[in-house]
Order: C-alpha cells, then structure tokens, then sequence
C-alpha cells in the first residue's frame, strides 16, 4: 500500500508562546521560505498538528503559533542512521576527475550528526580547524516514512515520506586521507537538514528541483537535480537490499559540482561564515552559521 501524507509542508519548531513545547505543523504561508524568513527575522505562523513527529503528523488542529527557533525535521532518536551517497552527480565527478561510478557508493553518518538549521550554531571541529578543511555539500534529503526492505525500483517512492535539503559537511584532511569517509564526515552537527519538509505528493519528480549553494551570499554550487547518476527510485531500492530502512531514515542523495575542495583557490567553511542550501521550488533555504569547537 502507497504511504500518503495529510501535509504539504511541515516545521518542527520551538514556539513563541513557550519554550518548553515543541510543535509540528504546516506554514500558513505556502509559498514562504521558512529558512529565509526566519533568518531575516519575519514571522513565520504555522497551524500546529495533533502529533509530536512529522512521522506521525496527526492533522491540523486549528491551533496557530508563530517560529521561536526552527528545528530539524525530524531528531536525533527518529533518524537511526544517515545514510549518503557519495559521488552522484555527474558534473561533481567530472570536477574531482573521479570515473562515474557504476553502483552507488555508500557511507553513514550517525544520528548525532544530525543539526539544526540557524539559529543554532554549526560546529567547526577543532580537527577541521587545525587543517583549515571545512567544506561543504549541498544536498537533497530523502526522509523514508515506513520500513523499506528489498524494495524496487518501481515501488521505491512508495516509502517515501518527504524531501527536505541537507549539507554534508565535511573535513577533507580527514576525508583524504582514509579510505571510508564515515569519520570525515560524521562529527557532531555535520548533517545539518531543514527547515521544511515536503511531502511526496507536492513533489512529485524530484528531478526536476533545483539546488544552489550559496556561501555567505556567493552562489557556488547550481545544478538541477536531473544531473543525478543514480535517481531517487535507484537510491531507495539499493539502499534496501538486505537492508532494513526504518522509518525516519535520511537519505542524502548527493552533491553537485563547485564543492570547496574542487575550487580553485579553494573554499573553505570557517567561524562566522553562513552557508545557505536552497531547494527550489517548495523545500526553500537551510541555512547555516558556522562557530569553531572550543
């Protein structure tokens, strides 16, 4: 049976009208960038759901609060394991002169790399500090709404619950100098996601999204989401043999070309630079302020 949603759009956020809840629910305005509104300070009224986890929304109570402080879709205890796709887009490959890969290469992140958009800070270990590595992804994430195991191409989206963006940051010291990208990549906060996600139903080719990176206002990375090697349906079904993908699971799909580490000079993330991900149209802008481990 395919997994429906009674959402378009949901926030997971701490209210104004107290600090001690958390709320799920949909933005008034359809068309907002939450991320954006709430970096410039804009009210963002949301209609609060019946239920405590976008897995479980519940419906619309009628109830209205405005964003305090937006969350990550979804916690840290719902996510289990991130799972990534590394080297998926064609014009990424070609920029790290890698051949394009013929299966999906896989690496997990663990669940306390999960972040929170700004205004919590995204923290710069001081691994990456000494090296001066930081790096950035820009990525689509892929949120699984029901336990996929051994699942096809056809049937793939099926599982899906919503999309949301992602940034896979990374320290490349690290990352270069190991064979498995597990630790480079799976520091505390390094998997950022948010604001919003958006239902399957609203979304129904994510193919034809588009994704920008944009460093302290600097487009550095655009791509459509048509420059994927391996497409949704293919992570989703591959990602499930043998394997059991539990509900809440986060899929990272992958990132396109103009990643720090291919720039020439290089880009690097440091204290005090904001580092947006926007997703468009729908999912809007994650964005990011990065602070240094102390």
């Amino acid at each position: 049976m395919a997994l429906s949603s009674q959402f378009t759009r949901l926030v997971r956020f701490v209210p104004r009208s107290s600090a001690a809840f958390i709320f799920i629910g949909q933005p008034v305005d359809a068309s907002i960038d939450v991320g954006l509104a709430v970096r410039r300070g804009e009210e963002v009224r949301v209609e609060v759901f019946s239920g405590s986890s976008v897995l479980a929304a519940g419906s619309a109570t009628g109830k209205f609060d405005t964003i305090d402080r937006i969350l990550s879709p979804l916690s840290a205890d719902e996510v289990g394991t991130i799972r990534c796709i590394g080297l998926n887009y064609k014009q990424h490959a070609a920029e790290v002169k890698m051949a394009i890969p013929t299966i999906p290469t896989v690496f997990l992140k663990p669940n306390t790399s999960l972040g929170d958009p700004w205004p919590a800070p995204t923290i710069l270990p001081k691994l990456t500090q000494e090296t001066d590595t930081g790096d950035y992804e820009s990525e689509l994430a892929v949120v699984i709404g029901k336990a996929a195991k051994n699942v096809s191409e056809a049937d793939a989206i099926d599982y899906v619950l919503g999309y949301t963006a992602a940034n896979d940051i990374s320290s490349r010291d690290s990352q270069l100098s190991q064979s498995q990208w597990c630790f480079s990549k799976g520091f505390d906060g390094a998997c950022p996601i948010g604001p919003v996600l958006v239902s399957k139903e609203l979304i129904p080719d994510a193919a034809k999204l588009t994704l920008r990176g944009l460093k302290n206002g600097t487009i550095l990375q655009d791509c459509g989401i048509n420059d994927l090697i391996f497409n949704i349906p293919k992570i989703v079904s591959f990602l499930s043999q043998g394997t059991t993908l539990p509900a809440g699971t986060v899929i990272v799909t992958g990132t396109p070309a103009g990643v720090g580490m291919g720039r020439q000079p290089k880009e690097t993330l440091r204290a005090g630079d904001e580092f947006a991900v926007e997703i468009l149209p729908h999912i809007g802008t994650l964005v990011n302020v990065f602070e240094n481990e102390v």
